[in-house]
């Protein structure tokens, strides 16, 4: 066979050998982790483009980037560093091969490799035994991904998957972590230093081992020297820049915002994910916390959380959890989705829906002690000052926060049910149990809230009664499965104005918490303060048309703070935050309904004036819905206001600040117990102080004896009271001035 025919066949054989495995790679299945999308890291913002942390996914901190926005000197840096023949070979690099296979054999050792990006990029998606095997199947697939990819698709792939140390996956982390900057901001420097890396992560971490790093910046930077990628004034320019690294930590802000947002993050949603957040205001809201924990670090106080909303449109600009995320034991515990004591702060719903039903602000109630009858037994209210006032107008109970008279204006509109349903319907999820378990105590708050649900229906009063969901995310990030905005009825718009209108009314507060408190301010706020039994809780919400903030301030732990009520521990936190809202936003006030009308009433009957008089009141009323006139039998015959019969224990004792104004019909019934009622059983809670006393209460004399065998009877600042203990009891009380006396029986057992 002559040469010619020898070459000829050993031609013919390669292009026979080459083309079977051209075809063959059809066959070669490529990592199927390429053909799905790569999960990125969750990049979330505040409302104004403010990064506020990124959160890991896989452990790792991705984002993804078209090749297009990859700068050219980051492209070259990385095939200087990688693969510089990347454009010009078909997977696997032969010329490549041969030198390192030469280098390997004549030095006795693997000095180099020659895998490619593609092959690299192979490698990443679907790792192996590093064994003779595993490259060969991994160049069978590189060249098979050849076939399938365009160069830019690799090239844009192998970029967004390669790690580059310290959790970074990809070029856009890489740049961000170390330099803190956009890919398109890299200088060439900074660029060859960022494509140096990835030979390998852990040894030239740049905040362990920068020379290490270094030096493989400047060998990538010759590299592209060398390939004409630059000049070699550029060169060297480019490695003498100082390389101002990034500290080694990541962005953690609004630490307890971003949780939650975490939590109601919809499927797909990312990578970067705009928030409703306000930086700026949370970090304000945050150093308030901080202080006013400070101060009162001595009363055994250590937790506070605060929610501020846009009224608008329901977003969350603020939201601080705990005083301290960091703190060792309870500082993640997010304190605005944590179950906690309401207090008093469910009182204006109560009076939301009596107004609803026609009752007006200047509605009298008797707040006087006073008995009801529930399915668990007798239920005796106290206000919070141990106090009564006698005749209020239900402006000055909600607005001094009466507890008596909160509880009787339940009981007028239906008792818990209505309530109940009235707070469930505005979002709060806590009021699980059947009305009847709750019972009258539901308005001066024996249930649980959130401070994130109940700040939410406190908008939904700001804004007429018009319930939306709070959101986390700014549109097109909507949280999902949220119900739909509910429009309120005239009827509620109404009320919810005028409830805005007693609660921004600090002459009414004056009766419960004097004239200067955190609740003043120099331009309208509506706001209410709530406290739980033995000050486990405290709370303070306000309101503008504009926004709405949400207080609280206790232990996560539950112990009882040291006499910090609502005022004095979560108000002024309210407080502080409203004036920076006001400063740096401005806030209003609403403009009065044309459905409601402005009246003079009496202060102690709340009834429309025959004629003007000094202590006359001026008072709000929805229109078809005024008071009735006075009338001459409304006062005694030295112009008296007269009062009925269930003042007259009330008006008979140092509580009484109106003996001048008012007189009760001396026409009473005789000497009658009011409790305990015969057959009442008393528990003794060991963890509830105020189950040590059996209040004792009559009605039909001036002065009172009790008398019993079996108790010990005790008075304090006009009240009685008997120390329980166990057994069945015989009590009897006696009228010293006419003789007339009363007897009862009851138990009391211990829990």
């Amino acid at each position: 066979m002559t040469a010619w025919r020898v070459g000829r066949f050993a031609l013919g054989a390669s292009l026979a050998l080459l083309a079977a495995v051209w075809i063959g790679l059809k066959f070669v299945p490529v990592p199927v982790a390429l053909l799905k999308p790569r999960a990125q890291s969750l990049e979330f913002t505040d409302r104004n483009g403010a990064t506020l942390r990124e959160a890991r996914v896989e452990e790792r901190f991705a984002r993804e980037v078209l090749l297009a926005e990859v700068p050219v000197n980051l492209v070259r840096a990385m095939l200087a560093a990688e693969d510089k023949r990347f454009f010009e070979h078909r997977g696997v690099d032969v010329l490549s091969l041969g030198r390192a296979v030469w280098g390997n054999v004549r030095r006795a050792r693997i000095i180099s490799g020659a895998s490619t990006i593609t092959q690299q990029l192979v490698k990443i998606a679907e790792p192996r035994p590093r064994t003779w095997r595993t490259k060969f199947i991994e160049a069978a697939q590189a060249l098979r991904l050849e076939q399938l990819w365009t160069k830019d698709e690799i090239l844009a792939a192998y970029l967004n998957r390669l790690d580059f140390g310290n959790l970074n996956v990809g070029c856009a982390a890489a740049a961000n972590y170390y330099f803190g900057k956009p890919l398109a901001d890299l200088s060439d420097a900074e660029a060859a230093f960022i494509a140096g890396l990835p030979k390998n992560p852990t040894r030239l971490n740049p905040h362990a081992a920068f020379s290490a790093a270094k030096r493989r910046q400047e060998t990538v930077l010759r590299r592209m020297r060398d390939n004409g990628w630059m000049t070699a004034a550029q060169c060297d320019r480019a490695a003498q820049e100082a390389l101002r690294l990034q500290p080694p930590r990541r962005l953690f802000r609004a630490p307890h915002f971003v949780d939650l947002a975490l939590r109601e993050v919809p499927e797909g949603a990312g990578p970067e994910i705009a928030t409703t957040l306000d930086l700026d205001l949370n970090r304000f809201v945050e150093g308030a916390v901080r202080e006013r924990l400070a101060k009162l670090r001595a009363q055994n106080v250590t937790d506070a959380a605060v929610v501020v909303l846009d009224n608008r449109s329901g977003d969350v600009i603020a939201l601080v959890g705990s005083g301290d995320f960091f703190a060792p034991g309870t500082g993640q515990v997010n304190g605005a989705t944590a179950r906690r004591s309401a207090g008093s702060t469910l009182k204006p719903f109560t009076y939301l829906l009596a107004l609803e039903r026609g009752a007006t602000p200047a509605s009298v109630v008797a707040d006087v002690p006073a008995l009801f009858a529930t399915s668990t037994g007798l239920y005796r209210p106290e206000n919070y000052n141990k106090r009564c006032y006698g005749p209020v107008r239900y402006r000055q109970a909600l607005a001094s926060s009466l507890n008596i008279p909160a509880v009787k204006v339940l009981a007028s509109i239906g008792g818990a049910g209505p309530l109940q349903e009235r707070l469930r319907g505005w979002g709060m999820t806590t009021l699980e149990a059947p009305a009847e378990t709750y019972g009258l105590g539901l308005t001066i708050g024996n249930a649980e809230a959130r401070l994130l649900e109940l700040t939410n229906a406190y908008a939904t009063l700001a804004r007429g009664g018009e319930w939306k969901p709070w959101r986390v995310f700014r549109e097109g990030n909507a949280r999902p499965s949220t119900p739909n905005v509910q429009l309120p009825t005239p009827e509620t718009r109404e009320a919810a104005w005028l409830i805005a209108d007693m609660l921004r009314d600090y002459a009414a507060r004056t009766l419960a918490f004097g004239m200067h408190s955190a609740m003043r301010f120099d331009f309208p706020v509506a706001c209410k303060t709530g406290t739980s039994k033995d000050f486990r809780d405290n709370w303070a919400m306000g309101f503008t048309p504009e926004f709405t903030v949400g207080v609280w301030v206790g232990n996560f732990d539950g112990s009882p703070m040291k006499e910090v009520s609502g005022v004095t521990g979560a108000a002024p936190i309210m407080h502080a935050v409203f004036e920076r809202l006001h400063a740096r936003f401005g806030t209003s006030w609403y403009a009065r309904p044309a459905e409601i009308v402005e009246r003079e009433v009496h202060p102690l009957t709340g009834k429309l004036l025959a004629q003007t008089r000094p202590d006359a009141v001026l008072e709000q009323f929805q229109q078809g819905r005024l008071p009735p006139m006075e009338s001459p039998d409304d006062y005694d015959a030295t112009g008296r206001t007269k009062l009925g019969t269930e003042y007259l224990t009330w008006s008979q004792s140092a509580e009484n600040a109106l003996a001048f104004r008012v007189s009760v019909n001396p026409d009473v019934p005789a000497l009658r117990l009011v409790s305990p009622l015969p057959g009442t059983t008393f528990l003794i809670d060991p963890d509830l102080p105020s189950s040590q006393r059996v209040p004792l209460e009559a009605v039909g004399a001036a002065q009172l004896a009790w008398v019993s065998d079996s108790l010990v009877v005790k008075e304090h600042e006009g009240r009685y009271f008997a120390l329980a203990t166990e057994g069945r009891h015989q009590l009897t009380v006696r009228d010293p001035a006419t003789g007339r006396s009363a007897e009862t029986w009851f138990r009391v057992k211990a829990l």
